[in-house]
């Protein structure tokens, strides 16, 4: 999980139904997983919701991994800050976006062929 690798993030919608979508995200040993996003998207928006819990899949050939937990957003600006700087080790420095926030996952499963 350090090697430049996309991902899925699959959240549920008011009506249950799953919203999925590619993101870039980080993995910490502490178990925390974090997606950058833009503040109003429909994922934070899914986040947002009491109990909210997500997947992020990551595919490499015949090589996965899934994460899944419980989703909380945070907009604090040394939450967003760590994030950004663990995301543009794994991947790039990413544009300034002065409504970017961070969802936090607490991965309590991890599934994959690796």
């Amino acid at each position: 999980m350090t090697e430049r690798h996309l991902a899925s993030l699959t959240t549920s919608r008011p009506d249950g139904s799953a919203h999925v979508v590619p993101v870039g995200f980080t993995f910490d040993p502490a178990g925390v997983a974090r997606v950058i996003t833009n503040d109003g998207s429909v994922k934070v928006r899914n986040a947002s919701r009491s109990g909210a819990r997500g997947a992020i899949c990551q595919i490499d050939g015949r090589f996965w991994l899934t994460l899944e937990g419980a989703l909380r957003v945070a907009r604090e600006p040394d939450d967003v800050a760590d994030a950004v700087q663990r995301y543009a080790l794994r991947y790039r420095e990413p544009r300034i976006n002065p409504t970017r926030v961070v969802l936090l996952m607490t991965v309590d499963r991890i599934m994959g062929n690796v």
